[in-house]
């Protein structure tokens, strides 16, 4: 277990803290003002060999657990960067290497590994679904040796900046199944292949940085030897991937929180307002150390699900409940931070704003903060589904 200021992982940590010192401020405010991808900071972290720290040894990756992930995304957002860019990176491949053949496995995930192949690209969420997933619409029907795929998809990112994605599709029509979650599967997509040869991309510009795009489906053909697992059982096999998703993307809400205190605390230390740093105001201090609680107690949440993760338990709940408790924690110190600034932190040069408008997605994606709770009422107090 870690302890509340998450030290665990030294070695890594001071590793991603010197690579991110590279990348300072003034590189992400350039990038947010042109909405550019950070396409060098993703070279760097990947060949520093830390997108690839979840693919086993043998297919070129370190072999290590998701709390090493989790250190590795809490210290890139603590250090002002961001990893939404590329985060995908670390959990889209655990449904290759968990549910994918011998053969798909020996293909991509060397590859994967050593950054030759971006694997970013995650297509599940659909304008007429949202997050019921079982309601996707989006089809592939077998035609000879290839799935023909008609549909749409939205809010899927770093589809322009990604060479594979992990599509979810209905292979069986919903009213044609036992179950609701049933007739569903993942097949891996060669976007260099698709994109103009029946998929067409979209870019959605938003208030944040995140490369996020609408994709259309028309006609695209996929091999069949792209199917992952068996046909039907799609569902099944995304859910570990939603569950580290939601633990990886908790872990940088972590640091996110923790960069806003550290700017807080230093900013109430340096400012002097009525003759003394308003830091001896308990006015500030309360603020501030109320984030601290909220964040250490987060933190520790973010452990247990990923230790759970890694011991193979079933962490459905647990990988909800730190997502939620770190990303209300976060928001409630970006908030914090910009209100100890004053005017300052709406001042780009600060990178609290910037910060400030990243965080605040994670109230909604990958999952809201409704449905998670929804999950919790139904699966761990027994309560009757609303839905």
């Amino acid at each position: 277990m870690n302890d509340i200021e998450g030290e665990s992982f030294p070695e890594i940590r001071e590793a991603v803290r010197r690579l991110c010192a590279g990348f300072p401020g003034s590189y992400w405010q350039a990038l947010d003002r042109e909405r550019a991808y950070p396409t060098a900071f993703v070279q760097a972290l990947t060949e520093a060999g830390f997108l690839s720290v979840l693919i086993p040894e043998e297919y070129g990756g370190s072999g290590l657990g998701l709390r090493a992930a989790t250190a590795i995304l809490e210290e890139v957002h603590r250090s002002g960067c961001n990893g939404g860019a590329c985060h995908a990176q670390m959990y889209t491949m655990g449904t290759v290497l968990k549910h994918g053949s011998a053969a798909q496995k020996e293909k991509y995930l060397p590859q994967v590994a050593s950054g030759a192949l971006r694997l970013q690209a995650f297509g599940v969420t659909e304008p007429t679904s949202g997050t019921d997933t079982t309601r996707i619409r989006t089809f592939a029907r077998r035609d000879g040796d290839d799935y023909v795929i008609n549909g749409q998809k939205i809010w899927i990112s770093r589809a322009e900046h990604s060479d594979l994605m992990v599509l979810l599709v209905r292979t069986t029509a919903r009213e044609d199944c036992a179950k609701s979650s049933d007739g569903i599967s993942v097949l891996l997509v060669d976007m260099r292949a698709a994109a103009g040869n029946g998929l067409t991309i979209r870019p959605i510009r938003t208030m944040l940085n995140h490369a996020t795009t609408e994709l259309f489906f028309d006609d695209l053909r996929v091999p069949a030897e792209n199917l992952i697992g068996e046909e039907g059982k799609g569902f099944r096999y995304i859910l570990s991937g939603m569950n580290a998703e939601r633990i990886l993307i908790a872990s940088e809400c972590i640091g996110d929180g923790r960069f806003f205190i550290d700017r807080a605390s230093a900013y109430a230390k340096e400012r002097n307002v009525f003759g003394r740093a308003i830091g001896e105001n308990q006015g500030i201090q309360f603020p501030i150390a109320r984030a601290h609680v909220q964040l250490s107690a987060a933190a520790l949440m973010v452990d247990r699900a990923a230790a759970m993760y890694e011991a193979e338990q079933p962490c459905g709940t647990e990988a909800n409940m730190a997502k939620m408790l770190a990303s209300e924690a976060s928001w409630y110190a970006a908030d914090m931070c910009v209100q100890t600034h004053g005017g300052f932190g709406f001042a780009e040069e600060y990178d609290i704003e910037r910060k400030f408008r990243e965080t605040r997605l994670y109230q909604v994606a990958p999952i809201s903060t409704n449905l998670i709770l929804s999950h919790v009422a139904t699966h761990a107090l027994g309560l009757p589904k609303s839905f």
